[in-house]
């Protein structure tokens, strides 16, 4: 099993001409992002558009990967819903196609109790017997999974660390302070992967790096080897990007920016429009401003 790297990256799901899944395209990128800078991928997050993707769709396309990529890097694959039973069975579907962890979704739209959500999580990584990494993201799900509910989940052998996007310095503080050995936070957001790693948090799962891993990587690096300040001025040279990938709803201007770099990865689905659709000229042409200040170190050829 693939180790569970500190760059993670939440690879975009490239759609062909007619909507369907490309998964020759995928294959493709997969390996492109692990020769940017990438450890792992997280297959079938928001950034792949999960939502609008089926179950058979989803249980292929991490196969897909898994089988392009082998032991390069780590595949953590999306299965979590509002639905603890169907989260369990599709777990399971995920193990056995050979995934190497699990990305645990805290619910969206019902909005669960903290105790419904230690057991939701309990429940599936009992079900299985590879590694799951939670995933706290209250701007998406509208309920915060406090401190206090992360770390009794982290005494669970098969919870092995969490993707952190409350943006709550305190409480992710907390987390890494309390946390038992071995148990890794990463953070959720790129705009926040500075100040968490320089508090002693594990890495990040990144939107960025489908375009920018190796920078990325670098910035990690420095932090890894004290070099705080150098890793300071990386982290405010990305700024920008970080900021202006989330001008519209995301994934909408990653796999636009993916695409400009050379992939074909199609439009995204509906309810997502493209950025034509969804933005203005002046904030595209911004964009693209935005963009042209950076080298893409995702290669296309």
């Amino acid at each position: 099993m693939a180790e569970i790297g500190r760059l993670l990256t939440a690879m975009i799901t490239p759609f062909d001409g007619d909507g369907h899944v490309d998964y020759g395209q995928a294959r493709k990128l997969a390996n492109g992002l692990l020769d940017s800078g990438s450890d792992g991928l997280v297959i079938g997050g928001t950034t792949g558009e999960a939502p609008s993707m089926s179950t058979d769709e989803k249980l292929r396309l991490f196969a897909e990967v898994k089988e392009a990529i082998g032991e390069k890097g780590a595949v953590i694959a999306g299965t979590t819903d509002n639905y603890t039973r169907g989260s369990v069975e599709l777990s399971r579907e995920a193990e056995r196609v050979g995934v190497d962890a699990l990305l645990l979704t805290v619910p969206a739209y019902n909005k669960p109790p903290q105790e419904g959500l230690y057991q939701h999580f309990k429940t599936i990584a009992e079900s299985v017997a590879i590694p799951g990494v939670l995933y706290n993201v209250p701007s998406r799900t509208s309920i915060n999974m406090t401190a206090d509910t992360t770390l009794r989940l982290a005494q669970h052998d098969n919870i092995v660390g969490v993707k952190e996007a409350s943006s709550d310095a305190d409480q992710i503080t907390s987390i890494i302070t309390n946390a038992p050995d071995g148990f890794r936070v990463w953070s959720g957001n790129d705009n926040e992967t500075f100040s968490i790693m320089c508090t002693g948090g594990y890495g990040v799962v990144s939107v960025a790096s489908n375009i920018i891993g190796n920078q990325i990587k670098s910035m990690i690096n420095l932090i890894l080897e004290g070099e705080t300040e150098p890793a300071a001025a990386e982290h405010r040279r990305m700024l920008p990007i970080f900021k202006a990938l989330f001008w519209v709803t995301n994934p909408v201007q990653i796999k636009y920016a993916v695409n400009r770099a050379g992939f074909d990865a199609g439009r995204p689905r509906l309810p997502m429009v493209d950025l034509v659709e969804a933005a203005s000229r002046e904030v595209r042409d911004s964009f693209d401003r935005v963009l042209d200040g950076y080298t893409m170190d995702l290669r296309a050829d």
